[in-house]
């Protein structure tokens, strides 16, 4: 209650800019969590996929950002005394991650798509799956609704169900490793409080500047494997990829925009952060569209885009079963009693229709790069 009754310590421009911020912040959050919701509650059987895991990202960076811009006004009429000492760095850094994260795993899946192997091998990896079809056909219906409604509530609730290869667990590595030189900066931050030759300002200045030059590396990687995406997607003839590549090419044009602004707003500027204790009036005002432009451009504005890419709900019904029954059934039909020679010759080529059902199916499911 203090804090609302003391608000005349911030300059209007200041107020104004965070609380615009914090209000889109929110926004976003809570679009997020909310389509996050109707994706699960429609697609509970496919467990954690790839969009449920970006909205849960975007939606968890966003909560972070709100907090941040909060806190920083509280802190500054408040006057806390550990806000400029590593305090409202972590709350800084750390949405940052989290939406540098969740850019990165988009990365990692277009480098996946960009590079995916013939279709020889595809058939080699949906082998083993399709003789886990005639297993499963073999089990009693009792047995198998019980190992259904087991394996869909351990999908549901655990992250088990998510795929990951080995550009994700990359990534994943990079994050845990940003965030440990993150908290290095913290703790250097924190000491360089007392007398010592250690600048808290400058080392936050330092840190920043590192990762503006890495968003303006990784706006620059999805523009290029947008672009190669994209270009791949064109000799393909479909309604469906047709509109995955407008996509594509879409948030690759607005990662590039919006990566490269921020990152030379923040390497060319003094964005403020932690602070807003200024000697002019012209100055505060400045400070303000800087830091406004810094975080809207550089958070806001792509995850907005990225949610609204990804508005389309999933099916109901999962791919992957209905096309192994029919595979299954077919067998059956050719192997029951009274088949003729003929129709023992169209079983031995078997295998080869079924590499043309199961790599449909694989390219099916790899299809949208979103």
């Amino acid at each position: 209650m203090s804090f609302f009754l003391r608000a005349s310590c911030l300059p209007a421009p200041v107020l104004t800019a965070d609380a615009v911020l914090a209000l889109i912040d929110s926004a976003i959050a809570v679009a997020s969590f909310v389509q996050l919701l109707r994706i699960h509650l429609r697609s509970q059987q496919l467990g954690w996929t790839r969009q449920k895991i970006f909205h849960l990202m975007i939606g968890s960076c966003n909560i972070g950002f709100l907090a941040f811009f909060v806190s920083t006004l509280v802190a500054t009429c408040e006057g806390w005394q550990c806000w400029p000492h590593s305090c409202g760095f972590i709350l800084m850094a750390c949405p940052q991650i989290l939406f540098l994260a969740a850019f990165l795993l988009l990365l990692s899946f277009w480098v996946d798509l960009c590079h995916q192997p013939n279709d020889d091998e595809e058939e080699d990896e949906e082998y083993g799956s399709y003789h886990e079809a005639l297993l499963d056909k073999s089990k009693t219906k009792t047995g198998l609704r019980h190992a259904d409604a087991h394996h869909s509530h351990r999908k549901c609730c655990s992250f088990q169900g998510a795929r990951l290869g080995s550009r994700q667990k990359f990534v994943i590595l990079v994050i845990v490793l940003t965030f440990v030189f993150m908290f290095a900066f913290a703790a250097l931050i924190w000491f360089g409080r007392g007398e010592n030759p250690i600048d808290s300002s400058l080392l936050t200045r330092v840190y920043l500047d590192i990762f503006s030059v890495a968003v303006l590396l990784l706006g620059g990687a999805l523009a290029c494997y947008g672009l190669i995406l994209f270009s791949k997607m064109r000799k393909v003839r479909s309604e469906t990829v047709s509109s995955e590549k407008w996509k594509v090419a879409s948030l690759a044009g607005v990662s590039l925009i919006c990566f490269t602004s921020s990152a030379i707003l923040a390497l060319a500027t003094n964005v403020p952060v932690l602070s807003y204790r200024y000697s002019s009036e012209l100055n505060i005002i400045f400070a303000s569209v800087f830091m406004f432009l810094y975080f809207f451009i550089g958070s806001s504005v792509p995850c907005a885009f990225v949610l609204w890419v990804m508005r389309e709900l999933p099916q109901r019904q999962s791919i992957e079963r209905p096309v192994q029954h029919r595979v299954v059934a077919y067998i059956r039909e050719s192997r029951g009693p009274g088949t003729s020679t003929g129709a023992e010759t169209t079983t031995s080529e078997n295998p080869l229709w079924r590499a043309a059902v199961t790599s449909s199916q694989s390219k099916a499911l790899k299809s949208s790069p979103i």
